[in-house]
């Protein structure tokens, strides 16, 4: 079912007025709408924003200035319409194939898309912050005011992540310019350069979030997370290992908390709640391995 405002936001676009314009819906994606459009010649991604998607921590405004460093930096889409009022972005069309999370264990794979992660790290610092322990305690709070049962798994999980933060504040790294949400859906491979697209959770925070979110949303095994690593830093060390294995617990805990806020926001027709439980159970998971307290240990130190 498409989105109302997919009629309007088509007539607004500038420079499509008066141009043959052909619209197919982009079936991925549990949050928003999104569409290609074709105008005559040109190709375009026009995607119309989720409902209450500012509940989520997404900044459209900030949304937009990452994609803009992204472009800059040569990894990400061309911003060529935002239209606030309707909530719409319209990015250029990459070509690109969209990468199988089997071939993301391949180094060849991992390389490129580690070589346009490490250009996105390294673009100015943006206005926008993702500060990942907080924001997993914000989504339980709207969690609650929309009615929500939050799982009893959060408690665990929260005192876990107390742990895990004051092991990283013993030593903290300086942010980077991070994407936050890099599944596998959000990289193209074309040729042997990697797009990266989806900037709604960009900002700066700790680089080994965008590792372990990598690293555990494609279930790489350890050996490639030892060649991510490698190829990320150029030569490893215990405190990356360590404070990697924390951040994949990371990941899944705020991945876990999106999936229950969204069981209070969401018109899409997906099964939020199976999501967080399943977020949920690899955290705790991964918390009870018996490295968990050596990782806490190693991960205060610092970054070599």
């Amino acid at each position: 079912m498409s989105d109302p405002r997919l009629d309007v936001a088509v007539k607004a676009v500038p420079g499509w007025e008066g141009r043959h314009i052909g619209i197919t819906p982009i079936t991925t994606g549990i949050t928003n709408h999104n569409y290609l459009v074709e105008a005559d010649d040109e190709a375009f991604v026009l995607r119309l924003a989720g409902r209450d998607t500012e509940l989520l921590g997404i900044d459209r405004e900030a949304e937009c200035e990452a994609g803009r460093a992204a472009a800059a930096a040569g990894v990400g889409p061309e911003i060529y319409a935002w239209l606030p009022n309707l909530s719409c972005l319209v990015t250029r069309f990459v070509a690109g194939a969209s990468i199988p999370e089997a071939d993301l264990q391949r180094e060849t794979v991992l390389a490129s898309v580690v070589g346009s992660l490490r250009a996105f790290h390294s673009c100015p610092p943006i206005s926008s912050e993702f500060p990942v322990f907080r924001l997993v305690e914000s989504y339980r709070r709207i969690a609650s005011d929309r009615g929500v049962k939050i799982p009893g798994a959060y408690d665990d999980a929260h005192e876990v992540a107390a742990r895990i933060e004051a092991s990283f504040d013993a030593a903290p790294m300086t942010p980077a310019t991070c994407h936050n949400d890099l599944l596998n859906a959000n990289f193209l491979l074309d040729g042997d350069h990697v797009w990266i697209v989806d900037y709604e959770y960009a900002g700066m925070g700790d680089p080994f979030f965008d590792l372990g979110n990598l690293a555990v949303n494609n279930g790489l095994t350890p050996q490639a997370q030892e060649t991510l690593l490698s190829l990320y830093f150029g030569s490893v060390n215990d405190v990356h290992r360590a404070r990697l294995a924390l951040m994949r617990v990371m990941s899944d805990f705020r991945e876990a908390m999106w999936g229950v806020v969204q069981q209070g926001i969401s018109t899409l027709d997906v099964d939020y709640v199976a999501y967080a439980d399943t977020h949920f159970s690899r955290l705790l998971q991964n918390a009870a391995d018996e490295a968990f307290e050596d990782w806490l240990a190693t991960a205060s130190a610092p970054v070599r």
